[in-house]
């Protein structure tokens, strides 16, 4: 998801192994909105990241079946996590640590290995989310013995959140804050909307050929399986795992974009969308969620009022 507009400040910075981009209502304040961006940022990686020997998330999985407390943000993530696990019957689970990490994406995902000739690990389901145990009132918890947690699915999500919020309001202005198809919109909107672009890969829109969405308040998130792809054993895998069965999702659906209050709950949604293939289409329908999905044939199918596809102008700017 791009922002299309041009009138507005853009900052776009690599950021959490992806792209960030800043979009703020008020080019005079995007200093001070990029500031808070960059602060979300740092510490949503030293919180969250799987990939930092010093993150709070591996200090947390080394003490896997003892309990730990943990600071407020990371309660905080897990919380978020812990919810979209409810919420999406454990479609969203973050409890697959260990499935994602035996299919090779245990380093960044730049440093992954485009072909990996070492036979597919042995798949297991995830741990689940219901088998962790948390105290709110006192921070302590405590994971299933042999279980890591990845909080990808929704900390990113959440970072995009908390600095679309407090961008605003430090900015006094209106921001959209987009991480890596995560994309959240805090303050008034400027007359029109904010025009967003949809793609396969955010880094890489097609002028004039990406649908656009027009949106002024709330937040967006796309999944998918096109882009964090690899080879393991000579089959294609991606990133997002089926906690039922410790596999990659089968990929029914190229994309899937939700719309949502929060951008944790978009998130939440279209990878549960992902993860439920074939019977995605109910399930969002019951959520009530806008969505637009689009099969790995190319076919779409717009869901909960999603609008016909608007594609922007040939020389890929706003119309």
């Amino acid at each position: 998801m791009t922002p299309t507009e041009t009138q507005a400040a853009e900052v776009a910075f690599p950021a959490l192994g992806t792209t960030a981009v800043l979009l703020v209502g008020d080019p005079r304040a995007v200093g001070v909105a990029e500031e808070v961006l960059r602060d979300e940022l740092v510490a949503i990686d030293v919180t969250c990241s799987r990939f930092r020997a010093d993150s709070e998330l591996s200090r947390v999985n080394l003490a896997a079946g003892s309990p730990v407390r943990v600071g407020p943000r990371f309660a905080e993530a897990l919380e978020a996590a812990l919810r979209a696990a409810e919420l999406t019957d454990g479609a969203v689970d973050p409890t697959v640590g260990r499935a994602v990490i035996a299919l090779g994406y245990d380093r960044t995902f730049a440093s992954v290995r485009p072909e990996d000739a070492r036979p597919l690990p042995v798949f297991r389901p995830a741990p689940g989310w219901r088998r962790i145990a948390w105290d709110p009132r006192t921070s302590v918890l405590r994971l299933p013995p042999h279980t890591s947690l990845d909080l990808g699915a929704t900390a990113k999500a959440l970072a995009a959140d908390r600095a679309a919020r407090r961008a605003a309001a430090a900015a006094g202005c209106g921001v959209v804050v987009n991480l890596g198809g995560d994309l959240a919109v805090a303050g008034p909107a400027p007359e029109g909307g904010w025009r967003i672009a949809l793609a396969d890969d955010h880094s890489r829109p097609v002028p004039g050929n990406s649908p656009v969405v027009t949106v002024t308040a709330g937040a967006l998130a796309t999944s998918g399986v096109r882009v964090r792809t690899w080879r393991r054993g000579g089959r294609t895998v991606h990133h997002i795992v089926d906690p039922a069965t410790g596999e990659p999702a089968a990929p029914v659906w190229r994309t899937v974009t939700v719309a949502a209050a929060t951008c944790v709950d978009a998130n939440a949604a279209s990878t549960a969308a992902v993860v439920r293939g074939h019977a995605a289409a109910d399930w969002l329908r019951d959520a009530g969620l806008p969505a637009r999905l689009v099969a790995a044939d190319g076919r779409v199918l717009r869901l909960g009022g999603w609008p016909p596809d608007d594609f922007d102008a040939p020389d890929g700017g706003p119309r």
